[in-house]
């Protein structure tokens, strides 16, 4: 924790000079003493103290400055400066404006000019001032802040990389903190630009992309090696359990990840039908523990890197990625899983991230509390986020489109005894409404054809997936949905697919492309289950394991 600051404003250099002499004189072993000669010195100085998360203990500041007197820098710095104690150095003449300032900026003392001798006139004030101060003060948060609104798409993005990271944040929103405000970052214009994330250091990011992100946190985004035996695409819970697997058996693995580990499975609040955690697991502990145990053997994460597209050169299998760089490989393993379906109706494009959310309850769901909202969708994924949503809603209503939910027994069970969900079958999504923020939903009754219009502060969306197959299109074979062919699914007549060269047929897991293989949700006959993903993963590695002695 940096010592807290004591930050003295005065225009005339003697003077401020003696202040910030007998300030680090007394309070030099506690606190750090600054000096800014006007108004507007110190309210940067100030802006830049907080924004870096520096406490500030006192402002002590002369009345008469040129441009700003004190009493408008203390008026301007109220929302920067928090519970810092106010003392406003003064003439004789000035008493009256001191007096007004009490009620007005909340000032706690004026001094008199001199304050000679200080351990008579000021330290017994400044002590008393200082004393209350530590009393009271809430110390603020030391990690990352992420400056935004709840309605800004970037700051969903943000928000959402750093929970899946689990970097732990502060959330400040421009919409209900006059301190968000002032410390968001600004165009030429004076537009506040949102997300503004202020780091530990002092510096910050406006508006990053997961890349930048990743690059100011340190996190791996270029390989190590110009050679792997296993390329990963995709750090889910098949491309994690392959990692681990490969590592451990002494293949050197790497793991190109678009968006942060674990895809979809990373975001479930709760998975608690996986072997071996009886009271359940969050998605992203199990993820947390798969990362960590695959880093332990070896395996390298790229992180917020995409593969746009797989080659074969020779015997080497190659991942473009989307910045210009290559990972050459002997394998190439395809865990890129799948996304959820976007919404087509109207308005949901426009409200995208401003209240509809494909996935993301466990970021969100919080900001929601005492608000109804809605889920779509009535798979795993979808009961799962009612479940937690549930939590912090006053109500969630979950708009299923058949005549019952398909999650598991026991999730459907949970979800129709808890009472603040609502569950509505045979319903279709008709439109979306609202302008900043979604405000309500119209949907239409499948029997009766009758249409109501629903209010709701949030859409969470659970409809489906489409694969993540686009980096293999026209290296291999994938159906009319884009799930990636493999194995006996290639096989025509008793033949391999054509184009297949190789005298024998394609492996388990194997594409039509040789070397190049796929598993989980990717893959054509995939059960969309974390457990069938982190065995396909398992297996894949024993497969490729046969196909690199070959080579």
């Amino acid at each position: 924790m940096p010592k807290p600051i004591l930050l003295a404003v005065d225009d005339e250099p003697l003077v401020l000079s003696a202040i910030e002499r007998d300030l680090r004189a007394h309070y030099g072993k506690d606190y750090r003493v600054l000096g800014a000669r006007s108004g507007t010195i110190a309210l940067e100085t100030l802006r830049q103290l907080v924004g870096r998360g520096e406490p500030v203990a006192l402002l002590l500041v002369d009345q008469r400055m040129p441009q700003m007197t004190g009493i408008d820098f203390l008026t301007a710095a109220g929302p920067l400066a928090g519970e810092a104690a106010k003392v406003l150095l003064t003439a004789y003449a000035d008493t009256e404006a001191a007096i007004r300032a009490i009620n007005q900026v909340g000032l706690d003392h004026y001094l008199m000019k001199p304050w000679d001798p200080p351990e008579d006139k000021l330290y017994p004030v400044l002590d008393d001032l200082l004393d209350e101060w530590r009393r009271d003060v809430r110390l603020p948060f030391e990690g990352i802040r992420v400056v935004g609104a709840l309605w800004s798409p970037g700051s969903h993005t943000v928000k959402d990389f750093l929970a899946r990271y689990q970097i732990p944040y502060l959330w400040l929103d421009v919409d209900h903190d006059e301190q968000a405000r002032q410390l968001a970052a600004r165009t030429a214009g004076h537009t506040l630009l949102l997300p503004t994330v202020l780091f530990p250091d002092g510096t910050s990011l406006s508006d990053p992309t997961p890349g930048d992100l990743a690059e100011k946190l340190g996190l791996q985004r270029q390989a190590a090696h110009d050679y792997y035996d296993v390329a990963i695409v995709g750090a889910g819970p098949a491309g994690l359990a392959a990692a681990v697997y490969g590592s451990s058996e002494g293949l050197r693995c790497v793991i190109i990840e678009r968006q942060a580990p674990g895809g979809q499975a990373g975001r479930s609040p709760k998975i608690e039908n996986y072997l071996g955690f009886p009271a359940g697991i969050s998605g992203g502990d199990l993820t947390q523990r798969a990362v960590a145990q695959a880093r332990r053997f070896g395996t390298e994460i790229l992180s917020a890197q995409e593969g746009v597209a797989v080659e074969a050169r020779g015997p080497y299998r190659v991942v473009r990625m989307k910045d210009g760089g290559e990972v050459v490989a002997g394998a190439i393993l395809l865990a890129c899983g799948a996304t959820f379906r976007v919404l087509k109706m109207p308005g949901a494009a426009e409200l995208t991230g401003r209240g509809v959310y494909y996935g993301s309850a466990h970021t969100e769901a919080a900001f929601f509390r005492d608000r109804p909202v809605f889920v779509i969708g009535g798979a795993n994924s979808a009961a799962q986020a009612a479940l937690f949503l549930a939590r912090h809603a006053s109500k969630v209503t979950v708009l299923v489109r058949g005549p019952r939910p398909t999650a598991a027994g026991y999730l459907v069970e949970a979800m129709e005894k808890e009472e603040r969900i609502e569950i509505r079958v045979n319903s279709d999504l008709v439109t979306v409404h609202g302008s900043d923020a979604l405000q309500d939903v119209v949907i239409r009754d499948q029997a009766s054809g009758t249409e109501e219009t629903l209010a709701g502060a949030a859409l969470f969306v659970f409809i489906g997936v489409r694969p993540e197959s686009g980096l293999v299109a026209g290296v291999a074979e994938r159906d009319e949905k884009g799930y990636v062919l493999t194995g006996a699914d290639l096989m025509r007549d008793g033949k391999p697919p054509a184009g297949w060269t190789l005298p024998r047929h394609p492996m388990m897991l194997e594409s039509s492309c040789p070397g190049v293989f796929a598993a989980g949700d990717v893959r054509f006959g995939t059960s969309h289950r974390v457990s069938s993903a982190t065995g396909e993963g398992a297996a894949a590695v024993a497969v490729i394991r046969q196909y690199l002695r070959t080579l």
